[in-house]
């Protein structure tokens, strides 16, 4: 590394520290701004109120910052290249010799770097939070109440609840419906209130322990004995084996609760028996997991030509170009991520930005005068 690749780095790092800041408190002060009624309904003190908005929008600058990052990586490096040009440090470093091409190698490798931040956050971060990221403006301590209805448990089991304590892990009036490989319900659990037990060792982390469990189910008699051939057997039951801990059902109830799976469980979801609105809403989140980060870097690609040229015009008319191709590209992924395809087409939105702007990227890198 030579003392100018140190040189370009320092000013990129502190133009996209800059950046990160004043577009995620800008994002923040505009989601208040809109939502601030929703911390305040409560009727709580000033002091409460606070403590909630600083509770759910610190959990939330996760998610804001992997909104956010391919964009801020790019103002970044536009800003380092324009303060370079205004200072004719550019002009300077042909006359030396060096190449355009060796100008921008750091450039790329901050955005490798930047990238490489979006990944943790993405597939690392944001799925340990996914929880309180599920919390609505107006439940920002995840205290409120609310039914649970029918999600879908191991075996094909649905479960649902007349009331859901996330901050406890409580449910009341519990009700579990377990099902055959044909979907008839094969026996019924009750229960006045289930709590949230978690077991070191156990292969599902815990278990719901039951407050007056009642378990129905039908037995088939002997075709020789009289009477009905099915009779209702009713059993008392202590606990209930289950895949879904409170966080899970608290992270279901979220309508954008797949956007905070990690590929791993988006892939372990993927292999389910899952209604076909859902699976395709799988599918194609994961392709976007993979197409974001060549988007953030495509996006880097795209700008550094017009603000790197031997023979520049004003920084505005260049920066004004980028602005135009960089944002009709984010503009294509961001609609990829937002409409949901055909079964068949699930991997088109996320890759079609990718498909239609990487020959404009390397037109554009190869018409620069070196």
């Amino acid at each position: 590394m030579t003392l100018l690749d140190r040189y370009v780095l320092r000013s990129a790092a502190v133009n996209y520290v800059i950046s990160l800041a004043v577009m995620v408190g800008l994002y923040v002060v505009l989601d208040l701004f809109f939502n601030m009624d929703e911390f305040t309904e409560a009727g709580e003190p000033v002091g409460e109120v606070l403590v909630n908005v600083v509770s759910y929008y610190g959990t939330n600058l996760f998610r804001y910052f992997g909104q956010l990052s391919g964009v801020v990586t790019l103002f970044a490096c536009m800003v380092t290249l324009a303060r370079m040009r205004k200072a004719n440090e550019l002009t300077a470093m042909l006359a030396s010799g060096m190449s355009l091409y060796r100008v921008a190698a750091p450039l790329l490798a901050f955005g490798i770097l930047t990238t490489g931040l979006w990944v943790l956050d993405t597939e690392v971060l944001i799925p340990e939070l996914a929880p309180k990221l599920a919390r609505r403006h107006d439940d920002a301590r995840g205290e409120k109440t609310y039914g649970v209805w029918f999600l879908e448990d191991k075996d094909g089991a649905l479960l649902s609840a007349q009331k859901f304590l996330p901050e406890t892990g409580t449910m009341r009036r519990m009700l579990v419906l377990k099902r055959d490989e044909q979907g008839m319900v094969t026996s019924v659990i009750e229960a006045e209130e289930a709590v949230w037990e978690r077991l070191e060792g156990h292969p599902l982390g815990g278990r719901w322990v039951l407050t007056r469990g009642l378990e129905r189910s039908t037995e088939t008699a002997a075709e020789s004995s009289f009477g009905p051939q099915e009779m209702l057997v009713k059993k008392r039951v202590d606990h209930y084996e289950s895949h879904l801990d409170p966080a899970k059902i608290e992270l279901r109830q979220s309508a954008q609760w797949i956007s905070f799976l990690s590929s791993r469980q988006l892939a372990e979801l993927g292999r389910r028996d899952l209604p076909s609105s859902v699976a395709v809403a799988v599918q194609q989140t994961r392709h976007s997991r993979f197409a974001m980060p060549i988007v953030n870097l495509l996006l880097l690609l795209l700008g550094i030509p017009f603000l790197l040229d031997r023979e520049p015009g004003t920084i505005l008319s260049d920066a004004a170009k980028c602005l135009g191709a960089c944002g009709a590209c984010f503009a294509v992924a961001f609609a990829g991520q937002s409409v949901l395809s055909p079964d068949s087409y699930s991997a088109l939105p996320s890759w079609l930005p990718i498909i239609v702007f990487s020959p404009l990227a390397v037109v554009l890198i190869d018409r620069i005068r070196t």
